[in-house]
C-alpha cells in the first residue's frame, strides 16, 4: 500500500482543515500517481475537496465514525478493520492513503511506500505526518531535483519500508 503526502520541514501537513500550501506541480504529481487507483481517506479530508465530492477517476473509500454518513460515488466504512477489509479487494500497489492525519497514523503500519513532497519551509500547522526520517524502518529510495514554486523549494521523495 502507498501513502502520498506533502509535508513541511516539521512534517506538518495542514492547518485549520486546509493544506499548508498549494503547489501546482505537487497537485499534478498527486493526480498522476492516483488516477485510476484507489484512494483511502477520512471524512474531514473529503470535506476539503471541491464541493466536498470524491475525486473523479478514482475509487474513493472514506473512513467515518458516523454510521449515517453517505457519499455519492464513494464507499464509506466506519472502522479501521472495515477499511482494511474493503481494501483487500484491490491490489496493494493500487491503494493510496491520502489523509488526513488520523488516517495516515492508522494506516502507516500497513503501507510499504510513501510518496512525500517535502517542502523546505516551516508553516503554522496543527496536523502532522509521522517523521519517516526518524523511523529506522523507512529509507529514501528515490528523490527528485530540488524544485521551486515562487520562493519555496521542495522535492519529491519516495520512502520505502526496509
Amino acid at each position: 500500500m502507498n501513502l502520498i503526502v506533502a509535508v513541511d520541514r516539521n512534517w506538518g501537513i495542514g492547518n485549520k482543515g486546509d493544506l499548508l500550501i498549494r503547489i501546482p506541480n505537487d497537485h499534478k504529481f498527486f493526480r498522476q500517481e492516483t488516477m485510476g487507483k484507489v484512494v483511502a481517506l477520512g471524512r474531514k479530508t473529503l470535506e476539503t475537496f471541491p464541493q466536498g465530492l470524491p475525486l473523479k477517476g478514482r475509487t474513493n473509500i472514506i473512513l467515518s465514525a458516523n454510521r449515517d454518513f453517505r457519499v455519492k460515488d464513494a464507499t464509506v466504512v466506519h472502522s479501521l478493520e472495515e477499511l482494511l477489509e474493503e481494501l483487500k479487494g484491490y491490489k496493494d500497489e493500487d491503494i493510496y492513503v491520502i489523509g488526513g492525519e488520523s488516517i495516515y497514523r492508522q494506516m502507516l503500519p500497513y503501507c510499504n511506500v510513501a510518496h512525500v513532497t517535502k517542502i523546505d519551509h516551516s508553516y503554522q500547522a496543527d496536523a502532522y505526518f509521522p517523521d519517516l526520517d526518524g523511523m529506522p524502518e523507512w529509507q529514501i529510495t528515490a528523490d527528485s531535483d530540488e524544485q521551486t514554486y515562487f520562493d519555496v523549494a521542495y522535492q519529491f521523495l519516495k520512502y520505502e519500508r526496509k
